[in-house]
């Protein structure tokens, strides 16, 4: 695990009555809420819980990329002059681009440099201490999928009007954070005027388990670990996503879309599945699941086999083509994939929602139109993919 001293999460709502509680801490206010972590034993974090106000706490719990599944060598041959997802989820048809929205993607990195981001302003921060950039080429393919431009012939972004991206590298290379970064990077996102943040990472809960009992804990006391940790770091961002929701956040709202993961088996028996992991299971959070395509025209979509259950809506997620670090194309597979192109479409709602509103976006708006207007296709169940896959306005 990535966390030898066990740090704790504290996120509090309500101004502190002593001054010097926050001094030393890793900390981002904003207005009545603050982020910060401590030592488990830090006397600071004991003078924020009697200060004035409400903490929720959570243990800095490991965060890990949700990895792209492996892509047949077959269906890698060549890029297609236009992705299907971006089809699929009506973009082409679409009167809205994502103008004058802003994005945030939480994630890897990026490589500036791609040819598929020219025009468009990168804000970078670094919160895994690696330094800005992408070493590991999964946030460079969420971005590419969100608002890249086309690049040898080939339409990858769902929205390309998006002329503004927040980066807030919180995995580093091997793919690995934790909680507590993601928490800051929210907070930055949003203070940065974020109206989407974008986040294909979890809390892969079996594989902590086991991380834990490799160590050389009991596997009743690992999993007892495991599960609190897991229902902490819920809570937590529970809290966060209500925040976000009704604007404490210097009084704006955004739209948090998060992958489901890639834990579930489909292939192996229609019983292995597994349910949507933090932060995607926190309320008030849009969870994304993966479908594919289908060869049956009436039933054009089906549930990817890897991906989680419990989802608010679906994407295509499966095959799908983007930018690749050093300027090229590649193809890969996961929620990871379904994420942005969710990130995408909610940034077309997004436009038309500011062209409608004097410039300003109304989330609870978007947040309804992208359930109201997803499409739930023969074959699709709820339980797999929730209201449908999207659909851009």
């Amino acid at each position: 695990m990535r966390n030898q001293k066990r740090r704790v999460i504290a996120l509090h709502v309500g101004a502190s009555s002593d001054p010097n509680a926050m001094a030393g801490s890793e900390s981002t206010a904003v207005g009545t809420l603050s982020v910060s972590t401590f030592d488990a034993a830090s006397h600071k974090l004991e003078a924020l819980r009697n200060s004035a106000g409400i903490t929720i706490e959570a243990p800095s719990f490991d965060i890990k990329l949700i990895a792209p599944m492996d892509v047949p060598t077959a269906t890698a041959a060549a890029a297609p002059a236009v992705s299907w997802g971006v089809e699929a989820v009506g973009a082409l048809s679409s009167a809205f681009d994502g103008s004058g929205v802003t994005v945030a993607i939480l994630d890897t990195g990026i490589d500036r440099d791609h040819p598929a981001f020219a025009g468009v302003e990168i804000i970078e921060k670094d919160f895994t201490g690696e330094g800005n950039g992408d070493q590991n080429g999964h946030g460079t393919h969420c971005a590419g999928t969100i608002c890249g431009r086309d690049v040898s012939g080939t339409r990858m972004g769902v929205a390309r009007g998006v002329k503004r991206l927040l980066i807030g590298k919180v995995l580093g290379q091997d793919g690995g954070g934790s909680s507590d970064a993601i928490a800051d990077a929210m907070v930055w996102a949003i203070q940065n005027g974020a109206h989407i943040i974008s986040m294909s990472l979890g809390m892969d809960f079996p594989g902590y388990q086991k991380a834990l009992v490799s160590e050389g804990r009991p596997a009743e006391v690992a999993t007892s670990m495991a599960l609190e940790g897991y229902r902490e770091n819920t809570r937590l961002f529970d809290k966060m996503a209500a925040l976000i929701e009704a604007g404490q956040f210097l009084g704006r709202r955004a739209l948090v879309v998060a992958a489901t993961g890639n834990e579930s088996r489909r292939d192996v028996s229609s019983g292995f599945t597994i349910a949507k992991a933090p932060p995607a299971a926190a309320d008030g959070f849009l969870s994304v699941a993966a479908v594919q395509q289908s060869n049956n025209i009436a039933k054009p979509f089906k549930v990817a086999s890897f991906s989680n259950t419990k989802a608010d809506v679906a994407a295509p997620g499966v095959d799908i083509w983007s930018a690749a670090p050093g300027g090229g194309l590649r193809p890969l597979s996961g929620t990871s994939m379904a994420t942005p192109h969710a990130a995408g479409v909610a940034a077309m709602w997004t436009h038309k929602s500011m062209s409608e509103n004097d410039g300003d976006a109304v989330i609870g708006d978007v947040i309804d139109n992208l359930r109201f207007h997803a499409k739930l296709t023969t074959g699709l169940l709820r339980d797999d993919v929730g209201k449908g896959v999207v659909q851009c306005p």
